[in-house]
């Protein structure tokens, strides 16, 4: 015997597009909100009931599913590579959204700017990056971009593609930033000799480099804080 009733079963009212269409998106559950990314659910399984169960899987916390990749999404029974990528890419546009009103803020003269700017790109990574960060004379914000990515424990990062991006930019400072995927933000011996690299590679061309972080979810690490540049 059915026991289980569909989402076009429900009444009208309980459905998550007419909810939304009636009563505006911010009445919507977590659950709710995903299961209309995700379009349908599975047999014996609605859409809602199926982000209820993936999203009690990672202690009911958003900011744990959007740590989560594609690799990961799809080993949940019910999510497929189109519902996955829904689900990135909404993420994705989550994340985008965010670092652009950050963006046009303020002048990035503090790490603390800076950190705020850069951690939504890094935070959930499950392998290092490097970004760059180009500033004009009074320091605000003319473009990042990624310019490394490697494993787990480390990236390697070619100052030239840094400098050759602010550059393209006319830009006349600089900073960088990189995550520590292990949460620890004691900076290495690698990490020192890259901030080396990139001082003395800014002098030569007459950038000044404004500060290098270390970028964990749970806070930085900053050499300019630490008298390190």
């Amino acid at each position: 015997m059915k026991t289980h009733k569909t989402i076009s079963e429900w009444s009208e009212e309980s459905r998550p597009r007419e909810k939304m269409v009636k009563y505006g998106a911010n009445v919507l559950s977590l659950a709710e909100l995903l299961a209309i990314l995700i379009r349908s659910g599975q047999k014996d399984e609605d859409a809602v009931s199926l982000m209820n169960r993936i999203l009690e899987e990672n202690g009911n916390s958003l900011d744990r599913l959007c740590r989560l990749g594609y690799e990961d999404l799809i080993q949940y029974k019910g999510i497929g590579p189109a519902k996955a990528i829904s689900l990135l890419a909404a993420i994705e546009l989550a994340k985008r959204r965010a670092s652009v009103e950050i963006a046009e803020e303020k002048a990035y003269d503090s790490p603390v700017a800076i950190y705020n700017l850069l951690v939504n790109k890094m935070r959930d990574l499950s392998t290092e990056v490097c970004y760059v960060l180009a500033l004009d004379r009074h320091l605000h914000y003319m473009g990042d971009k990624q310019i490394a990515s490697g494993g787990y424990t480390s990236t390697v990062v070619d100052p030239r593609v840094a400098l050759r991006f602010v550059l393209s930019k006319n830009a006349v400072a600089m900073a960088i930033a990189h995550n520590h995927p292990s949460g620890v933000l004691k900076p290495s011996k690698e990490d020192d000799m890259l901030t080396m690299r990139v001082k003395k590679a800014c002098e030569a061309v007459g950038i000044r480099f404004v500060d290098h972080l270390i970028v964990t979810g749970k806070g930085y690490y900053s050499y300019g804080e630490h008298d390190k540049l």
